[in-house]
């Protein structure tokens, strides 16, 4: 499956940490991210991951054009909804993407547990299935 990545700048310690704990399953799935997210999952776990531009510098609409082109499975973006983003328009069309092509999205710690628990299950295998 494809997952993608990203995580506000308050919250990429944490999309770290999450790598790390969950590297096992990651490893066996495509990843992708916006830049410096991806280059961070990168130093950490030595995972590959295929890097988009920075979230603000397009990076965030660069991922929506694959998840409209039904090429992303899975999103889990850390975001943080205290600080307000000059790319608030990407994030929110992002989002609806998620919603209109039936791909699971995490915003927060909590639902990426339970979407990487999902995932190693078997429980998003009917994403293969809706992309065919």
């Amino acid at each position: 499956m494809n997952i993608a990545m990203i995580a506000h700048d308050a919250k990429k310690k944490l999309m770290q940490n999450f790598c790390i704990a969950y590297r096992g399953i990651l490893s066996k799935h495509t990843l992708y991210a916006t830049g410096t997210t991806g280059r961070l999952i990168e130093e950490v776990t030595n995972l590959t991951v295929h890097k988009y531009l920075a979230g603000h510098l397009g990076g965030t609409q660069q991922m929506a054009t694959q998840i409209e082109h039904n090429l992303i499975d899975m999103v889990i973006f850390l975001r943080d909804p205290l600080t307000p983003k000059s790319h608030e328009p990407d994030v929110n069309n992002l989002f609806q993407l998620c919603d209109k092509h039936n791909v699971p999205l995490a915003t927060n710690l909590a639902t990426a547990e339970l979407l990487i628990k999902a995932l190693e299950r078997g429980d998003l295998d009917w994403r293969e299935l809706f992309k065919s």
